[in-house]
């Protein structure tokens, strides 16, 4: 699998890429689509089908989740000496400070790791790939029903193309509001033709749009999916993980019963089948290396994972002893650093899904927290000399998270105790679900407590807490009819502790934000100057790559010049895995 194997949907997008690519490419065919005659070699293609870029990085680095390690700010234990300072870290690249400034990154090209030109290329190649097994498909059957190996693999393209504009859409236009008000916010192109020419103009059409035609490509896919012709399905999209794409997708359209439907198609409706489906932390009993860590987060086997994806991403270097990451006081709201918290005391760090980090720091100067969930895997293309291709795999969809947007659905539907079931669920199955020896260590010596109705309503009703709001009204600058009733408050604070927890490093905290209307700010520079986006701030949707806009896609800001760089990184023994 190498990073160019879409290449000519995005030259379509945007012509400048041209330049950037070796000659010697376009003298191939991409992904050998010109011989795609037959049933089995469409079941092939699609195994290329899935983005090759995630969103993590550029997600993160926008959301409230980083701190500039070059503004002052408290250290993140509580027991040390609470002194402001600042540490003059480096940027990994010029265009991380554009995008932590809510600005285009117009350093970036498509081709730069972690960019916005790299994302795009890559959801759009996904998208490529699934448009041309879908003509494939068209052309094998002749007009005549499909036979069940094609109508899968259709089910497929269908699924996996909704999952790519479902990515795009809430990274570069707004977050949905509702369907008249959507209708005027900028969307993406939503592709359904195979490319044949170089260049060709794309309208960008709605944001209301784009969801409608996410959601008619997601119900056909869901409707006709078989696992029948997967040899391993976590990496596919199986029944499970096209319900949990189903259900976030309406959790973001405010579908709120159709999101209990498909959680409920994953979860089960009781606690009986639940505990089952949730993290096992007891895997990392006989981990003890970086790689060990990460091999468990991300293995197949676990009932918690329900689809992942290989990508291309150096996200662990980015943030990891350089100059925007996780430390200080978002530490503390991220990983939970509390020890007065009603649901755990004494220790440093909550236990529960903070599993294989590392910290970047001397004594109580910390710099950095990472969690082993992402941890790069490098693909050598030369191991003499050292040179490849740095992966992270994508854990697509989880189980917990799935749980977690259950709770919100049964809240804002008035489900009040199946909501708060929900949440206990999240908290105490983990606990439950941890190894003997950090069972006796964590939980019955008293320093992890589960989760109660009480518990959530005396804690999570205080504003001042982490996390905590001291009302929801936030939401209804997103749309009017986007209201939290003033007596779930408490429950949504939890839920938004809770999902931050979940989520972290996986770049949904961004689209949370976003969806729910928060206010948030980064403090840049020495200075701590504040650069805030309100509810309507259009730097909320991310500009899209120079290139495309160059190339005459639409835009609400000034076309940016950019620099090229090289897909292929050496390999520095300094930043490889952390053992």
């Amino acid at each position: 699998m190498k990073p160019y194997r879409h290449f000519l949907f995005y030259a379509a997008l945007g012509a400048l890429a041209l330049t950037s690519c070796s000659e010697s490419f376009l003298d191939k065919i991409p992904d050998e689509r010109t011989d795609i005659d037959t049933e089995d070699k469409v079941i092939n293609l699609l195994k290329s089908a899935y983005p090759s870029a995630n969103y993590f990085w550029e997600a993160e680095l926008i959301s409230d989740n980083f701190i500039d390690n070059w503004a002052p700010h408290m250290p993140t234990k509580p027991w040390d000496p609470q002194v402001l300072s600042h540490y003059n870290y480096p940027s990994y690249s010029r265009f991380d400070d554009q995008l932590y400034a809510f600005e285009p990154a117009s350093y970036a090209t498509y081709s730069d790791w972690d960019s916005p030109g790299m994302m795009w290329e890559g959801y759009y190649g996904s998208i490529s790939t699934c448009n041309a097994a879908l003509q494939a498909i068209e052309e094998i059957s002749e007009g005549k029903a499909l036979t069940p190996k094609l109508k899968a693999a259709k089910a497929e393209a269908l699924l996996i193309r909704a999952y790519s504009h479902f990515c795009l859409v809430n990274m570069f236009s707004e977050a949905w509001k509702n369907p008249e008000k959507s209708k005027n916010d900028i969307g993406i192109p939503y592709v359904k033709e195979v490319e044949d020419r170089v260049t060709k103009h794309y309208d960008r059409g709605n944001v209301a749009e784009v969801y409608d035609n996410i959601q008619a490509d997601l119900e056909e896919g869901l409707a006709n999916l078989s696992e029948e012709y997967y040899t391993v399905p976590k990496w596919h999209f199986n029944a499970n993980a096209a319900h949990a794409f189903a259900a976030r997708f309406y959790l973001y359209k405010r579908d709120w019963a159709k999101v209990v439907e498909h959680a409920n198609a994953v979860l089960g409706t009781d606690n009986s089948t639940l505990m089952n489906m949730m993290m096992d932390y007891s895997v990392f009993e006989n981990c003890s290396t970086g790689d060990d860590y990460s091999n468990a987060w991300q293995h197949p086997n676990l009932n918690n994972n329900l689809m992942l994806i290989s990508t291309y991403s150096v996200f662990q270097r980015r943030c990891f002893g350089n100059r925007y990451s996780i430390a200080g006081p978002k530490a503390r709201e991220v990983f939970l650093i509390n020890t007065r918290h009603q649901l755990w005391s004494s220790y440093y760090v909550c236990p529960i899904a903070n599993v294989g980090g590392m910290c970047f720091g001397n004594s109580s100067h910390d710099y950095g927290f990472i969690n082993s969930k992402i941890f790069e895997q490098f693909e050598y293309s030369d191991k003499i000399a050292q040179i490849g291709y740095p992966h992270i795999i994508v854990r697509a969809f989880t189980a917990n998270e799935l749980l977690l947007n259950r709770a919100e659905a049964k809240i804002m539907l008035g489900q009040i105790d199946a909501g708060v079931e929900d949440l206990c669920a999240y908290w105490n199955n983990s606990i439950e679900r941890f190894s003997e020896a950090d069972y006796k260590a964590y939980f019955e010596a008293g320093y992890i407590k589960k989760c109660t109705k009480q518990i959530i309503e005396k804690y999570y009703s205080n504003g001042d807490n982490n996390n905590c709001y001291h009302n929801w009204d936030f939401t209804q600058n997103v749309s009017s009819d986007y209201v939290v009733p003033a007596n779930c408050t408490a429950y949504m604070n939890c839920l938004n502790e809770f999902r931050r927890f979940e989520t972290m490093f996986e770049g949904l905290r961004f689209f949370d934000l976003k969806r729910w209307g928060v206010n948030w700010t980064h403090e840049i520079g020495v200075e701590a100057t504040p650069y805030q986006l309100t509810t309507d701030d259009p730097r909320k949707a991310i500009e899209v790559p120079w290139e495309v806009i160059s190339a005459g896609m639409a835009s609400s800001r000034p076309a940016m010049q950019g620099i090229g760089s090289s897909n292929l990184v050496k390999l520095d023994p300094e930043e490889s895995r952390i053992k």
